[in-house]
C-alpha cells in the first residue's frame, strides 16, 4: 500500500520535475495539467481502469480494475476483477476496500472482469464494466451493475446489456469499453468500442483490426439498449498507419458533446485524443488531449514494461459528477511494484 511519505515523496519529486514549467508542446494540448502522481497502486496487482466519483460524503471514490502481478501485464484479459478505493481528495492517497465485482462461474462474465465505469443517475449507482467468459476478446461484452450506495451492495445483471454485431457487421467481434451518459434527448446513451472479426483474424502485426465506436440508446441505465442505424460513429480506418481510437471518456455540456481518448496511430500510440461534437454523432478532427508521461513526469523505465510511458484509460473526476473537469485519472505502467498504477492530473 502507498505509505504517506511514500505518497509525498512522489508528488515531491512529480512537483519537482515540473517547476521549471512545461513545454511549449504541453500549452497546445487541449488541458492544461499538473501532475499529482500515483496516488494509487497495489503491489502485487496490476491496477488499470480508474474510474473516480464524488460521493455524497464529499471524499472521492475510484472504481479501478485489477489483476495479480503474476499474470503479466496482459492479466487484464483472463483474471481481472473490480474493486473501489476511496481518498479523502483527489489530492490524497487512496485506500482500497473492496473487491465488489468478480468473475462468475457459469456467468457470460465467467473469466474477466474489466473497464468499470461510474456512474450516478437519479441518485442511484451504476457501474458498468467488460466481462468474457472464455478469456478472450472474442466474447467482450458490456454489462452493468447497480445499487443506491458507493459501498454497495452490487447487484448485477444476469446477462450483457449489448451485444456484438451479427457475423460480418463492423461490431461483430464483441462490445466493450463503454461510455454512458444522458444525453439531450434524455435517453441513456451508451458509446461503446468494436471490431470486424475478419479483418482481426487475417490483420498481421502488433495492432491488429481497426477499433472503432459505435452508439446505442435506452430509455433506463439498464438496458436494453438499440444501435444507432449511423454507426460507426467514429471511424479512423481511411487514415494512414492503421490509425484508430480506444479508451474514450465522453461527457456533454452547454456547448455540445466532447471525448477524450488514447490515441492509437492518428499522431501516436502515446497521446490523448480530444474530439467534440454538436449532437453527439459527427466529431470534430482530432486534437490532442494530453501528451506522453515523459512530458510531465521523469522515471525510471522498467525493462519489463513494453507499454511504460503512456496514459491509457483516461477518466474525469468532474464537478458534482456531471459538470466542469477537474481532475483526470488515467492507467499508466510503472511504479514501485513495476506493474501498473492510477495517476492523478489536476486540470488547470
Amino acid at each position: 500500500m502507498l505509505t504517506r511519505k511514500k505518497f509525498l515523496v512522489s508528488v515531491g519529486v512529480l512537483c519537482a520535475s515540473t517547476a521549471f514549467g512545461f513545454s511549449s508542446s504541453e500549452k497546445q494540448s487541449y488541458f492544461n495539467l499538473k501532475p499529482i502522481g500515483r496516488t494509487f497502486y497495489l503491489p502485487e496487482y496490476f491496477v488499470w481502469c480508474s474510474s473516480p466519483i464524488w460521493g455524497k460524503d464529499n471524499k472521492v471514490y475510484l472504481f479501478y480494475s485489477r489483476w495479480r502481478k503474476d499474470k503479466g501485464m496482459s492479466g487484464w484479459i483472463n483474471g481481472s476483477e473490480i474493486g473501489y478505493a476511496i481518498a479523502d481528495s483527489p489530492l490524497h492517497e487512496f485506500v482500497h476496500q473492496d473487491v465488489i465485482i468478480a468473475p462468475r462461474v457459469g456467468y457470460w462474465d465467467s473469466t474477466t472482469c474489466h473497464n468499470p465505469l461510474i456512474k450516478e443517475f437519479n441518485g442511484k449507482y451504476y457501474l458498468y464494466y467488460m466481462g468474457n467468459s472464455n478469456g478472450k476478446t472474442s466474447t467482450k461484452h458490456i454489462g452493468v451493475a447497480y445499487s443506491d450506495s458507493l459501498n454497495g451492495p452490487w447487484k448485477r445483471l444476469d446477462e450483457p446489456i449489448l451485444m456484438p454485431g451479427t457475423e460480418g457487421a463492423w461490431d461483430d467481434h464483441c462490445t466493450t469499453n463503454p461510455a454512458v451518459m444522458l444525453g439531450n434527448d434524455n435517453k441513456y446513451w451508451l458509446y461503446y468500442k468494436s471490431w470486424n472479426t475478419a479483418e482481426y483474424l487475417q490483420a498481421s502485426g502488433s495492432v491488429r483490426g481497426n477499433r472503432k465506436y459505435g452508439l446505442a440508446k435506452s430509455d433506463s441505465p439498464l438496458g436494453p439498449f438499440v444501435k444507432d442505424v449511423d454507426n460507426p460513429i467514429i471511424d479512423f480506418s481511411n487514415r494512414p498507419n492503421n490509425a484508430q481510437v480506444e479508451d474514450a471518456y465522453i461527457w456533454n455540456d452547454n456547448k455540445g458533446y466532447h471525448l477524450i481518448a488514447r490515441d492509437m496511430g492518428f499522431y501516436n500510440h502515446e497521446y490523448g485524443l480530444y474530439m467534440y461534437s454538436r449532437d453527439g454523432k459527427k466529431w470534430t478532427e482530432p486534437k490532442v488531449s494530453y501528451l506522453n508521461m515523459a512530458a510531465y513526469i521523469k522515471e525510471e523505465n522498467p525493462t519489463n514494461l513494453k507499454r511504460f510511458g503512456r496514459l491509457e484509460r483516461p477518466m474525469l473526476l468532474q464537478k458534482n459528477n456531471n459538470g466542469k473537469p477537474q481532475f483526470l485519472f488515467g492507467a499508466t505502467q510503472g511504479g514501485i511494484g513495476h506493474t501498473a498504477t492510477t495517476f492523478v492530473f489536476q486540470i488547470l
